[in-house]
């Protein structure tokens, strides 16, 4: 049997969030849009169609959209040598790896900003794939990427778990039938985690990682 451990990147492995959310209020900023960075931090996760239409509403001028996605890709992009893993991220995906599982990332990031995203990690030996916002007619909290991702691990929706850092991380898992774990490292607060969804939640991917005997990781490993 194939066990699949699916991850979200940013926020999750990564201590990118704050980034996105500076630069998306920037972007707004500059296409005329004033929009407070705590709205924009509860939106980070989504697609960035999704984002704007919960930032700026469905009945926005929709001609925009590409130059603010774009505008928000150049402002991220200026932060790509210097992104932040979380600590103890790797090592997470190294122990699961060594422990039999099959990693996959699943994130809303563009394959140009995932590319960045893997070198900060510095984990490639432990990741079997990725998907990204690329490959995707659906961003989360859609199921597909982590429909995706499964079917890149190659295993069932048993034996999967999901990690990621928010709200539409835990719908998304909750949607494709998969257990749903919440990390804390994104700024999403706990209670809202576990209404979306969340069957664990810990403070950071080093939490997680100490925790591993403990978690649903084990269970699953000693139910198969």
């Amino acid at each position: 049997m194939t066990r699949s451990a699916l991850f979200d990147v940013d926020g999750t492995l990564t201590d990118t969030n704050y980034l996105h959310v500076t630069a998306w209020w920037e972007a707004l900023r500059q296409g005329g849009h004033t929009v407070a960075m705590t709205e924009v931090h509860d939106a980070i996760g989504l697609g960035s169609d999704d984002l704007l239409a919960r930032l700026l509403g469905e009945d926005r001028d929709r001609e925009q959209d590409a130059h603010l996605s774009d505008a928000h890709s150049t402002l991220y992009a200026t932060c790509f040598e210097r992104l932040p893993a979380l600590s103890g991220a790797g090592d997470l995906l190294r122990a699961l790896a060594d422990r039999g599982w099959t990693v996959v990332l699943a994130t809303s990031a563009s394959a140009h900003e995932l590319e960045a995203l893997r070198r900060a990690l510095d984990a490639d030996e432990a990741i079997a794939g990725a998907t990204s916002a690329d490959d995707m007619r659906e961003g989360k909290p859609a199921p597909e990427p982590v429909r995706r991702a499964m079917d890149i691990a190659g295993g069932t929706a048993e034996e999967t778990v999901f990690t990621g850092d928010s709200v539409w991380d835990m719908r998304a898992a909750v949607k494709a039938g998969v257990a749903a774990v919440g990390l804390l490292s994104g700024g999403i607060c706990r209670s809202a985690l576990t209404e979306a969804g969340a069957g664990e939640t810990y403070r950071s991917p080093s939490d997680l990682l100490a925790r591993l005997d403990t978690s649903v990781f084990a269970r699953l490993e000693q139910a198969t």
